[in-house]
């Protein structure tokens, strides 16, 4: 019950992430605002999920008002493969925030048995980068199926309006008037059809805009990791510097001259 309750709980209302957030502002801790920075682009992407939820909804109460339309069965499809994406996607983000918030409580944990100094090595607890780059993955591939989706849509309306071109000359041909060169654009069927694809295409792509800000935050702390020197190694090397050189053993004597 609690995981289920952090979970629909915003990233930045957890108490653990308030408080490591503020920690880390108060005393400005290495890495800090990198941390403070991906940890804002997750909340970034609660919103937009959030959106595409609203997004959902309205569409699924536009299409409990069509009545015997042609085009309600196709909605219909539709909306529940855009539902099934979503639900996805809604998984995906409750394991990235579960991560962030398990992060965020060990590193409050080693605060409070090392002070201050803890903070600047916190990012070691935020083991992230490989979810973020999952739901990146999956965003890429729900971007791809709308795409073709809409382009699929555009192409079958194309040859529709075509076969109505011949079909119309064919008609001004025998009153003798001009044949009509040109086939209408894609109509209103074509658009309504194309609705909810365009409607999630648009959440997609700034989810994924989102999730790679944040993947640029969490590389940068990485790098900025291996760059600081090991304090163990270098507890090892003054170690070894601090003890006294070792004598060398005298060589033994040899009897044989007696």
């Amino acid at each position: 019950m609690a995981k289920r309750k952090e979970a629909d709980t915003p990233i930045l209302e957890n108490e653990a992430v308030k408080e490591l957030l503020a920690l880390l502002k108060e005393n400005q801790a290495q890495g800090g605002k990198e941390l403070a920075a991906a940890i804002g682009q997750v909340a970034e992407m609660e919103k937009q999920l959030a959106e595409a939820v609203g997004e959902l909804k309205t569409m699924r109460e536009d299409l409990a008002q069509m009545q015997n339309h042609p085009l309600k069965a196709a909605l219909q499809k539709s909306i529940i493969t855009l539902q099934d994406r979503i639900l996805a996607l809604r998984d995906n983000l409750a394991e990235l925030k579960a991560g962030v918030i398990e992060g965020c409580k060990k590193a409050l944990a080693d605060f409070k048995v090392r002070g201050v100094a803890a903070l600047d090595n916190a990012a070691r607890f935020f083991h992230i980068k490989s979810g973020l780059e999952t739901m990146r993955d999956n965003l890429g591939q729900s971007i791809g199926i709308d795409q073709k989706a809409i382009a699929k849509i555009e192409a079958v309306s194309a040859e529709y309006h075509e076969a109505g071109r011949h079909l119309k000359n064919i008609g001004r041909t025998l009153t003798g008037k001009e044949a009509v060169q040109e086939a209408k654009p894609a109509g209103k069927l074509a658009k309504t059809i194309e609705a909810p694809y365009r409607a999630e295409l648009a959440c997609l792509h700034a989810m994924k805009k989102s999730v790679g800000k944040a993947i640029d935050r969490v590389s940068r702390l990485e790098q900025a990791a291996e760059k600081k020197p090991s304090i163990l190694k270098t507890m090892q090397e003054h170690k070894e510097k601090a003890q006294p050189p070792q004598e060398k053993a005298a060589p033994a004597v040899s009897h044989d001259g007696r």
